[in-house]
């Protein structure tokens, strides 16, 4: 009986002195794979790159997630039943002049039309990513477009000429002659939006991406995104590259860069922080106030945030956070005022949330909304979205995804609308709709065309 009892103790001291060396083997192991780990982070050894591919087709997975296809289409389109592209129109009530249209086409096409306030096309660019831009090497090859559309155009203006300058989003600035013919092509990723100056340049948000720490920003963890403010001449040469990260710190706000982070123990930040998605010069036509000649607007979408600051000296004089939510493309009104398109991305669309045009004051910090949606004439869109004060008082709106531009005068009653059709049932998104000077009309046009192609046979 005590030789089984002996037995039994000896079987527990082995199986002990087996455990332990099983612990320890494991126990390194596991500080063996951190440290690798760690070291193939910051070194890029394997499997860093097939990571980031992973968690690059992640995203996009995620992507399709929010933004899912609508009765089996991309989310670039939305059921309507709609069937006539002008569905309102005031004529003595609205701004009778053509309108430039920018927007997703049928069969995941993009183009820039001019039309006339009967929704008739005067003149038309058909724009293919694939033959403009055929080789890019600006752009990381996971953010490369693969199939049509690619991309889509955000932000576009039209030059004096006829020509057009717009973005592809992220990916650069093109300027198309009336013809369809690239004139130049700027290898920056810019995007969202274009602002042409009294001095004939364009303003538009630009972005560097960072694969590794950039210096003074220790809690920046790579890889992130440092939004840029470009000055472009209208023949395509960067004038002036101002950082808003730079920007931010140098006027000690050093808090916004950081609002995004969810750690209690630390401020490290990583991806898109700030979404800078507008840039506006102050115009010397206005009267000044607050706002003076050389100020700059920014709008901030991740922090709901918009920022003026002077070009001169980058010193920040106003900054508003937190009156809207997820805006875009503010405008000045006056030297004291602007106003803001505030998706008021709050809710889901089918939940009833409104999008808000807001006015705001920089001299008594008043607030209040001029125009909003309602249960009868509904307006929202969750992203993108602009807006053009016209000379006779009334505002062009852009409801962005759901492919829609609607004028309304100053009581906000809807005097001309267009639903951007692309098939039976089907609208497109439209990213900008801007009313034009009346001379680009029909004769316009067909004279450039005739110009630029007469210079192509001469060539």
């Amino acid at each position: 009986m005590q030789d089984k009892k002996d037995l039994e103790k000896m079987k527990k001291i082995n199986m002990n002195s087996d455990r332990w060396p099983r612990i320890l083997f494991f126990c390194s192991l596991c500080i063996i794979l951190f440290l690798y780990g760690f070291s193939s982070y910051r070194y890029k050894w394997f499997p860093y790159s097939f990571l980031s591919k992973f968690l690059s087709e992640a995203e996009k997975g995620k992507n399709k997630i929010m933004y899912p296809k609508k009765d089996g289409r991309e989310f670039q389109y939305r059921r309507t039943d709609e069937t006539d592209r002008i569905t309102t129109y005031d004529m003595n009530a609205a701004f009778n002049n053509p309108t430039m249209i920018t927007s997703v086409s049928a069969k995941d096409s993009l183009c820039v039309e001019i039309i006339d306030m009967d929704g008739t096309t005067i003149h038309k660019w058909n724009i293919d990513w694939f033959r403009i831009w055929p080789d890019a090497s600006h752009i990381p090859k996971r953010d490369m477009p693969r199939s049509r559309p690619g991309t889509h155009i955000h932000g576009a203006v039209l030059l004096d000429c006829g020509d057009l300058v717009f973005n592809f989003e992220h990916l650069g600035m093109v300027r198309l002659d009336v013809c369809g013919n690239v004139v130049w092509r700027l290898p920056y990723r810019t995007h969202h939006s274009i602002y042409k100056d009294e001095f004939g340049n364009l303003w538009v948000p630009g972005q560097r991406d960072h694969e590794t720490k950039l210096a003074g920003y220790p809690n920046y963890r790579p890889p992130f995104t440092e939004p840029v403010v470009l000055k472009v001449s209208r023949e395509g040469k960067i004038l002036k590259e101002i950082s808003i990260m730079d920007l931010l710190m140098k006027n000690d706000l050093p808090g916004l860069l950081y609002m995004s982070t969810k750690n209690n123990e630390t401020t490290i930040v990583t991806g898109n922080t700030l979404h800078l998605n507008d840039v506006e010069p102050f115009p010397s036509s206005m009267k000044e106030g607050v706002f003076q000649a050389g100020d700059i607007m920014v709008s901030l979408r991740n922090i709901n945030t918009i920022l003026i600051f002077s070009e001169t000296n980058e010193r920040i004089k106003c900054i508003s956070t937190g009156k809207y939510v997820r805006q875009h493309d503010p405008d000045f009104i006056d030297g004291n005022m602007i106003s803001v398109f505030d998706n008021n991305n709050v809710a889901p669309e089918d939940y009833g949330h409104q999008s808000r045009i807001v006015i705001q004051s920089f001299t008594d910090h008043r607030t209040f909304v001029f125009y909003t949606g309602n249960d009868k004439n509904r307006f929202y869109t969750h992203i993108m979205g602009k807006h053009q004060w016209l000379p006779n008082g009334n505002l062009l709106i852009a409801e962005s995804m759901n492919g829609r531009a609607f004028e309304i005068d100053k009581k906000g009653r809807i005097v001309w609308e267009f639903v951007n059709i692309v098939e039976k049932g089907y609208t497109g998104i439209l990213e900008e709709a801007e009313r034009l000077p009346g001379k680009y009309n029909r004769d316009f046009f067909a004279g450039k065309k005739d110009a630029c192609r007469h210079a192509r046979l001469n060539e």
